[in-house]
């Protein structure tokens, strides 16, 4: 009896331990059944259409613009998934994804609204892209980071970016180099990333820097050329949560060196004494050290860059590369240049009172006691950012290599 009654106990815990194994599939969903959202776009819509309608809010709507989104969705068994399939020159991008316009009055209600209309439910675990006109980011992404933060299946590696224009265009966009647009805009960044021409700005790294006190957040700025191709053409400036204001494209370069950002790889020319006497340097190392301090009562801030250059490139043989001034004087015209971008790009950041940079947090974390009876808050920080902080830059830059060939 007691050898039996083990042995049932034995198999009452066997069966136990293996009922939870056997639920692993119970709320599978097949991917026929789900509606894969590759990129999203954002634009405004003053117009009332007839999704106003058909929108789940109960009772009177806010009397606010409504937002008019742009959904693509990769059809099943269209995605090309080797090279011989790949390009985008006869097929172009309407074989592959299917793009959906809908409006609402906010992002959920919008996407509410495009739930009812197709049989798949969304998902968002492959969304790559989220474009935002700039009219819209002028006013403010509270409800597009409100929506998209709460949302489990975005991931932090997905990127955000402003354009100029309609952004649904690029939904729609046929680049000859490849089939899906959303693929083509997460190559041109990544590889502007590889090649030192954009920092690493996914949309978690946004969350993260816009609700630091001492720190604003940016996002590639992005327009639609003539072919298909997308252009970075700058930084979007945000203060708290509304766009403020653009770079130029070389103010990128700024901020990477500022920050000390590597690879690099933006390039100069350098005049040594008239039109043939010219070079093309580049930039290949940056080191960058930022030492904050308490000066007349107000932060100041000293950076330190060092800079590697590569000459590359002369126009003539009238340039004598292997001439030690020669080098001397690339380096020093390298570095007046270098000043001058880093200058302008911290007056430029400061005027609209937005420290991408990170300043701020510097002084949180190395004069915690005078933000803690100076500052305290972001708009406090925004204020004294703008009109009381101070910088002097000190830039040293190296002649590393003159190529293959001196004369």
């Amino acid at each position: 009896m007691p050898i039996r009654w083990i042995r049932s106990v034995k198999l009452a815990l066997l069966m136990i331990i293996s009922i939870p194994c056997l639920t692993g599939c119970w709320d599978r969903l097949e991917i026929e059944d789900r509606a894969v959202v590759l990129g999203i776009s954002i634009d405004e819509s003053k117009k009332l259409t007839q999704e106003e309608n058909e929108s789940q809010v109960i009772e009177s709507a806010p009397k606010t613009d409504m937002v008019h989104v742009a959904v693509q969705i990769a059809l099943p068994g269209r995605i090309p998934l080797g090279p011989s399939e790949s390009g985008g020159a006869n097929s172009g991008s309407q074989g592959t994804v299917w793009v959906i316009d809908v409006v609402g009055h906010s992002i959920d209600d919008a996407l509410m609204n495009l739930q009812q209309q197709i049989s798949g439910r969304l998902f968002f675990g492959h969304l790559r892209v989220i474009v935002v006109s700039e009219k819209v980011a002028r006013k403010g992404l509270e409800n597009v980071n409100d929506f998209f933060r709460r949302n489990s299946e975005v991931r932090r590696m997905a990127w955000l970016m402003i354009t100029k224009d309609n952004a649904r265009k690029l939904m729609t966009a046929a680049p000859k180099l490849e089939r899906v647009p959303t693929l083509y805009l997460i190559a041109t960044l990544d590889e502007g990333i590889r090649m030192g021409k954009f920092p690493k700005d996914y949309i978690g790294v946004f969350w993260s820097n816009s609700v630091k006190k001492g720190q604003e957040g940016f996002l590639p700025y992005v327009e639609l050329r003539k072919e298909g191709n997308v252009e970075v053409s700058g930084l979007a400036i945000f203060k708290n949560s509304k766009m403020v204001g653009r770079t130029q494209p070389l103010d990128i370069g700024g901020y990477m060196g500022i920050k000390g950002s590597n690879p690099a790889g933006y390039r100069v020319f350098v005049n040594l004494g008239g039109a043939e006497k010219t070079v093309m340097a580049t930039t290949t190392h940056r080191e960058a050290k930022t030492k904050p301090s308490i000066k007349n009562g107000y932060p100041h801030f000293d950076i330190s860059i060092m800079l590697e250059i590569n000459v590359e490139e002369k126009i003539s043989d009238a340039v004598m590369i292997s001439d030690v001034e020669a080098l001397k004087q690339v380096e020093k015209d390298e570095k007046k240049k270098a000043l001058k971008v880093y200058s302008n790009t911290i007056k430029m950041t400061q005027a609209k009172g937005a420290d991408i940079f990170g300043f701020g947090e510097l002084i949180r974390a190395k004069k915690p006691s005078y933000w803690n009876s100076k500052i305290r808050t972001k708009e406090r920080w925004q204020e004294m950012y703008k009109e009381k902080a101070t910088f002097e830059f000190h830039v040293s830059v190296k002649a590393r290599r003159v190529g293959m060939r001196a004369k």
